[in-house]
């Protein structure tokens, strides 16, 4: 009896070699191995730390009015959002800094100075952007900004203090052409909703989706493809309920349930007043795009 055949007559186990295969295409195809000596396991309550010094810096970029050869709508109701949206963040714990209707090149010099701070004793950032949008931009005062351009001044390489921490992008813009026809729900869960009173409009062009890396967590007022909402005195759908559910729910409930929350609540509105009579009656559904790795909650900081 062979050597092989003895270990394998007396019950032992072998493991598979590590042989590196040769794919038909010539490019070689590497073989991994799972380690069995280090089993990694997973808690899957585990919770970003968030009892930093700081809560972290939140920008807020408010884009009212455009430049004249741009030809884009004023965005009425946008200032609702911005008083809303710092009065909530601020209630957070987040150090809050807003611009209104800046250049591209500011709102990147804004966000450049926002990304070489030091986070270390934070535990998060926020960055807002209300606007109209068009595929993967939004309109700055007088052009447009590339969401990825403002989104890799976060990265690792980039921002080395925000590594393994939440980075929020919460962008308030249309994201297409197309407005979201009502349909009959039979189970049916909230009560009658207020009539809204003033006139409601939609943000210009569409923004879609972008990939950001770990730790982020992107926002976006509406699904891919569709208008989003704004009311000229309250401000916009989005905003309004995402705000409202911070007020309620921010400090105890988790991040991506309140969103999922607020997907909801918006859900429920429809649009009863607007100069564009094919919007009457059109709906609007909010998206998120989660590369969170742990669960993200805004517990109150101690005193």
């Amino acid at each position: 009896m062979s050597g092989a055949e003895r270990r394998r007559a007396a019950g032992h186990v072998q493991l598979d070699s590590r042989s590196t295969l040769t794919a038909t295409d010539r490019n070689q195809n590497i073989t991994e191995v799972d380690a069995l000596n280090k089993r990694q396991t997973y808690d899957p309550a585990e919770q970003y730390k968030m009892n930093h010094q700081r809560r972290g810096v939140a920008l807020i970029f408010n884009h009212e009015r455009f430049y004249w050869q741009l030809m884009l709508p004023e965005r009425r109701g946008t200032s609702a959002d911005r008083n809303n949206l710092k009065r909530s963040l601020t209630d957070l714990g987040f150090e809050v800094r807003d611009f209104d209707d800046l250049k591209a090149e500011d709102v990147l010099q804004k966000v450049h100075e926002a990304s070489l701070d030091d986070h270390s004793d934070a535990d998060c950032f926020v960055c807002v952007y209300l606007s109209h949008g068009e595929n993967d931009h939004v309109y700055a005062h007088d052009g447009q900004i590339k969401i990825e351009t403002i989104t890799n001044m976060f990265r690792g390489d980039k921002c080395p203090s925000l590594v393994g921490k939440p980075k929020i992008f919460i962008i308030q813009a249309c994201r297409g052409d197309k407005h979201d026809d009502p349909v009959i729900v039979q189970d049916t869960v909230d009560g009658t909703e207020e009539t809204i009173v003033n006139e409601t409009e939609v943000d210009a062009a569409g923004v879609y989706t972008l990939p950001a890396g770990a730790d982020f967590l992107m926002c976006y007022s509406v699904a891919q493809g569709y208008f989003s909402h704004r009311e000229t005195i309250n401000g916009s759908w989005y905003i309004q309920d995402l705000c409202e559910a911070l007020k309620k729910h921010g400090s105890s409930l988790e991040f991506t349930e309140l969103l999922t929350v607020v997907n909801r609540k918006v859900s429920h509105r429809k649009v009863d007043v607007c100069k564009d009579i094919n919007a009457i009656g059109k709906k609007q559904i909010p998206c998120f795009a989660s590369m969170l790795t742990k669960k993200l909650y805004f517990h109150p900081k101690s005193k």
